[in-house]
């Protein structure tokens, strides 16, 4: 059992509310489809948005598809598959509100994925340093923007990388200056 098998079986997704009014349940099948976890089969796409994620909100179970996003990333997948996860780990961090059954119970879903992501940090520095792509390149980077604290590191694998990553981290357009000076 790979990684992604795994973390996607530490959570309980029928307890789950999803944000298209159902459980969560059939989030587990869609992100070992979008890992290419079943064998003999080529990763797909899947779209996880008024599910996962909306441009307002966060949904329940977001904290833990960001735990799977990060066990991809750590995982034996396909490029296209790290890219789609890069991307689904970029919705997670820049969520901004929690859905209102999980506010009230006190739940803050955008702290919870970033918190998460943060303890994925040397993953996302390798995507970095290492992912052939450039737009997977450059998400990771985007991420870090968001959700590493010590600013003179990313500004030194700014230097590092750069020629690896898009015009927008180079110029640090997607730096999110919240984090203050490192």
């Amino acid at each position: 059992m790979g990684l992604v098998e795994m973390e996607t079986a530490r959570y309980d997704w029928k307890a789950m509310s999803c944000g298209c009014g159902d459980t969560a349940e059939h989030l587990a099948p869609d992100l070992l489809r979008l890992a290419g976890a079943d064998p003999g089969r080529e990763p797909r796409p899947v779209d996880f948005e008024e599910h996962v994620w909306s441009p307002v909100v966060l949904w329940e179970p977001a904290p833990a598809v960001t735990s799977v996003a990060l066990a991809a990333l750590a995982d034996d997948v396909a490029p296209t598959a790290r890219e789609w996860f890069l991307d689904l780990l970029q919705h997670m961090v820049a969520g901004e509100g929690t859905d209102l059954a999980s506010a009230r119970r006190g739940l803050d879903l955008p702290e919870s994925c970033r918190e998460a992501v943060e303890q994925g940090l040397w993953l996302l520095y390798r995507e970095v340093l290492s992912n052939p792509s450039v737009g997977a390149a450059g998400a990771a980077f985007e991420i870090l923007a968001v959700v590493e604290a010590d600013r003179v590191r990313l500004r030194r694998v700014r230097e590092i990388a750069a020629e690896r990553l898009p015009v927008c981290c180079r110029a640090g357009l997607c730096d999110d200056d919240s984090r203050g000076p490192g």
